[in-house]
Order: structure tokens, then C-alpha cells, then sequence
């Protein structure tokens, strides 16, 4: 029996529980007070995935699922789906003058690492502490105003100031590349321009910082050898997806289904 606003869901004669679909709205968004939407998006998710699996059955393929995480498995459905997947979408890796032309199209997108030189004040506190990271935050938007009004004294303020080791060398961290420090601080370095100064705060599991950028040398293009097995897993994912969406396509065009409004993905 279908839900009294919503037609049963039927996969090539296989009618799907009204549960299936119940359950699987809460993975998907709709405008408040209007329910039909999450319900049509969760009956195409479903169709779909029940037709992924009808096909999974009739290759008889077993279950076998994956670790995705640290002790986290797929479930059985997806350790089918993604059999399925790898059964039947083969593709070919990419030609030789596939791989160059892709690189000639713009080789300044495959550049070595960056080089940054930087500085820093750090106003030290464990974040997680409300009140200890709030006085540091005081702290640091005191510096930031006085840092601001005289950017030359930059190194005596770190020198007198900052609670980071470096307070010694005027603040200056020396040469720093990707991977040397912790990603919050990292994201700020990518930003900044030789020369500028953070003009707010910023935090990172060691607490406050003002950052300023002394020096940056770009990562050189990197010639095409160096870049071939980058450039060709990406051509190979890429084909792999469109080639994935034209086999899920073919089978949406033959099969039988109602209640729901599936398209071409």
C-alpha cells in the first residue's frame, strides 16, 4: 500500500516498502511545509538504488564490503552497488598524446610546492577552553591594533609578546613549505601576499596568531614527466565517472518504473 499522498514505488515489478522510503527523506532537503519534494527526491534515490541492486543480483555478484574508514565497513547494498560498478564500467587509460595534450592545454596548473617565509605573534591557549581562549583573544586584538598602527615594530612586539619559541628571532618561523604546520595555519599562509599582515586573528589549536608574510617563491611549473601519473589518474577518474553515468542511464531507459521520476543523471 502506498503512503495516502504518495504512489507506491515500483522497480521492474519489485515493489519497494513505503518504510525504504520514508526512511531515506531525512537525507534529503525540501522547503518547509512542503513534504512532496524530499519525498520525490528520497523515491528517485531509492528507485535507483534498487535498480542498481536488481542488476547486481541478476550478474550474481556477492557482497563484499570494503573498509572505508578506521573499523567502518560499507553496508551490503553498497558493497554491491560499487561491484557492480567495477564490473561493468571498464575504461582505458588515456593515450600517451591524451596525457601531453591535457598538460599543454595549461602546465602552469602543475607547479612544485610553495616556499613561504613567514612571522608570527601567538598569543597561547588550549581553544577548547572558553575563558583561556577568550583572555588570549583580548590579548591578540590588542597586539593586532598595535601591530596595524606600526608595522615596523613587528619584531620587537613578537620579541616582547609572543609565547611561541621564535619570540627570540623577532617572531620568524624561517622557510615553511606544505605539510610543516598545522592546516589551520597553513590555510592563512596560501592567502597571503609577500608582505601582508593578518588583519584579524587567527586561531589554530595553539592559539591566537598574527601572521605576517616576509617572503614567497612560487613552486616552479613542473615539466611532464614529473606530472604524468597525476594527470593521467584524473583522466582515468574522470572517464570512469562519465562512462559509470552513461551504463546507470541504459539501464534507468529499460526499466519499468513507477513512482518516481527518474532522469538522466
Amino acid at each position: 500500500m502506498g503512503h495516502a499522498l504518495f504512489p507506491d514505488l515500483v522497480v521492474n515489478g519489485e515493489t519497494v516498502p513505503h518504510a525504504a522510503v520514508a526512511a531515506e527523506t531525512q537525507n534529503h532537503d525540501a522547503p518547509k511545509g512542503k513534504p512532496g519534494i524530499a519525498w520525490r527526491k528520497a523515491a528517485n534515490a531509492v528507485a535507483m538504488r534498487t535498480l542498481l541492486l536488481q542488476e547486481a543480483r541478476r550478474h550474481g555478484l556477492r557482497a563484499e564490503p570494503a573498509e572505508v574508514g578506521p573499523g567502518r565497513f560499507e553496508t551490503d547494498e553498497e558493497a554491491l552497488i560499487r561491484g557492480l560498478l567495477d564490473t561493468a564500467v571498464q575504461v582505458a587509460p588515456p593515450s600517451e598524446d591524451d596525457l601531453r595534450a591535457e598538460w599543454a592545454r595549461d602546465p602552469s596548473r602543475f607547479r612544485a610546492q610553495p616556499l613561504w617565509e613567514v612571522s608570527h605573534i601567538l598569543c597561547a591557549c588550549d581553544p577548547r577552553d572558553k575563558a583561556a581562549r577568550e583572555q588570549a583573544q583580548a590579548r591578540v586584538v590588542a597586539l593586532t591594533e598595535r601591530v596595524s598602527g606600526n608595522p615596523r615594530g613587528f619584531a620587537k612586539l613578537a620579541a616582547e609578546h609572543s609565547e611561541c619559541g621564535s619570540r627570540s628571532s623577532g617572531g620568524a618561523l624561517g622557510q615553511l613549505g606544505p605539510g610543516d604546520t598545522v592546516p589551520e595555519f597553513e590555510a592563512v599562509l596560501r592567502k597571503l601576499a609577500e608582505g601582508e599582515i593578518t588583519s584579524a586573528p587567527v586561531l589554530t589549536r595553539h592559539g591566537w596568531h598574527i601572521v605576517r608574510m616576509d617572503a614567497v617563491a612560487e613552486g616552479a611549473v613542473l615539466p611532464f614527466e614529473a606530472v604524468r601519473q597525476k594527470i593521467s589518474d584524473a583522466m582515468e577518474k574522470a572517464s570512469w565517472a562519465r562512462e559509470a553515468r552513461a551504463f546507470v542511464n541504459r539501464l534507468v531507459a529499460s526499466a519499468e518504473i513507477s513512482g518516481a521520476d527518474l532522469g538522466p543523471v
